[in-house]
C-alpha cells in the first residue's frame, strides 16, 4: 500500500479532521480535547515534518512505523521527517499530546543544524522513552507552554519562543534517555553481552574472510535494535560507540592471532575481514601504539 504523503502540517490536520494549526509550521494536538477522524486507519502516512507523541496515562499499544509501542507506563515516541507512521483504528489510543513541527521552522536557528544530534528521532518504536511520574510532570508542563504560546497572537518573537521551547523539550528528553540507559541496565548489559558473543562467534567461524569487517548495521540488525539507539546506549554505558567496540574487538582478536598462529600480518588482516593490510596496520597501531610486527616481536 502506497503511503499518503503530507508535505505540510495543515494538510494532515485537515485529513484527520483536527483543528486548523494556529501557526503554519507548528501544531499541538491535545487528544483529551479532540479526537482524529480514523477513516484512514491502517494506512501508512509519510510525514515531511517532525512528530513528538507524548502519552502520560494510556494503557495499551499504539502503532508507530513498522511496529507497536507499549505505552502502559506512559512515554514519548519520536518521528523524523520522511518516516512512516500508521493511524490506529482505536480512538482510545489517541491520548495525550502530539506535537508537529516543520523543518522550515528551524531554518534560521542553530537547532536546524543540530537537531540530527538528537539520536532518538532515529530510534525504533520499541526504543521509545519511558518516563517517571516526575518526568511526566516536566514534559506535560513543556507541552502546555507550547500550547499557551501557540494561542498567543503571532508576532515577531513567536518563532524565537517556539524554537526555544522545542529545544528545551528535546534537551530534557536527552537527559531522560540517558537516565533510561542507566536504570534499565540489566536489559542493556544483556545487549552488550549479546554483541560481544556475536562478534566472538563471527570471528571464530572465519566468516570475515567472505563477509568483510563487521558493521554497526549488521550488529544492530542481529540485536534487533536501531543503529543509533545501540550506539547511544553503548556511549552512555561504556563511553564508546558501536564502531569503537568493533575496533577494540578486532584488535584483541588480532593480538590473539599474532601470538598463537604462524600467520603473516597480511594473513591476519584478511582473516579479520580487512580488505587491505595497510588499514589493519593503521588501526592496530592507533589502538596499541605498536605495529603488528613490533607487537609480535615483543611477545
Amino acid at each position: 500500500m502506497l503511503p499518503i504523503v503530507f508535505d505540510n502540517i495543515s494538510s494532515l490536520m485537515q485529513r484527520l479532521d483536527l483543528p486548523k494549526p494556529l501557526h503554519p509550521l507548528v501544531a499541538l494536538v491535545h487528544y483529551d480535547q479532540t479526537k482524529p477522524d480514523i477513516s484512514d486507519a491502517g494506512s501508512p502516512y509519510l510525514l515531511h515534518f517532525y512528530k513528538i507523541a507524548f502519552k502520560s496515562k494510556f494503557s495499551g499499544r499504539a502503532k508507530y512505523g513498522p511496529g507497536t509501542y507499549d505505552f502502559q507506563e506512559g512515554g514519548i515516541a519520536f518521528v523524523a521527517p520522511n518516516q512512516l507512521v500508521e493511524l490506529s483504528a482505536d480512538l482510545d489510543e489517541h491520548e495525550g499530546y502530539a506535537l508537529y513541527f516543520h523543518p522550515d521552522l528551524l531554518f534560521r536557528y542553530p537547532l536546524g543544524k543540530s537537531i540530527h544530534q538528537y539520536g532518538f528521532f532515529s530510534y525504533s518504536v520499541s526504543e521509545a522513552l519511558f518516563l517517571s511520574e516526575k518526568e511526566k510532570q516536566i514534559i506535560s508542563a513543556l507541552f502546555e507552554s507550547v500550547r499557551i504560546e501557540l494561542e498567543h497572537n503571532i508576532d515577531r518573537f513567536s518563532q524565537d519562543v517556539l524554537v526555544s521551547q522545542i529545544e528545551l523539550l528535546l534537551n530534557h528528553c536527552n537527559r531522560f534517555y540517558n537516565r533510561q540507559f542507566l536504570t534499565r541496565h540489566v536489559l542493556h548489559h544483556n545487549l552488550i553481552d549479546q554483541m560481544n558473543l556475536y562478534l566472538n562467534v563471527r570471528s571464530a567461524n572465519q566468516q570475515a574472510l567472505t563477509s568483510g569487517l563487521p558493521t554497526t548495521r549488521e550488529i544492530a540488525t542481529h540485536l534487533k535494535v536501531s543503529q543509533r539507539y545501540l550506539s547511544d546506549m553503548l556511549k552512555s554505558l561504556t563511553g564508546k560507540t558501536t564502531q569503537e567496540h568493533i575496533h577494540l574487538h578486532l584488535v584483541e582478536k588480532a593480538k590473539e592471532l599474532l601470538g598463537s598462529q604462524p600467520l603473516t600480518t597480511a594473513e591476519v588482516a584478511y582473516q579479520l575481514g580487512f580488505e587491505h593490510p595497510q588499514s589493519f596496520n593503521k588501526l592496530f597501531k592507533q589502538k596499541t601504539g605498536l605495529s603488528p610486527a613490533s607487537f609480535r616481536q615483543g611477545l
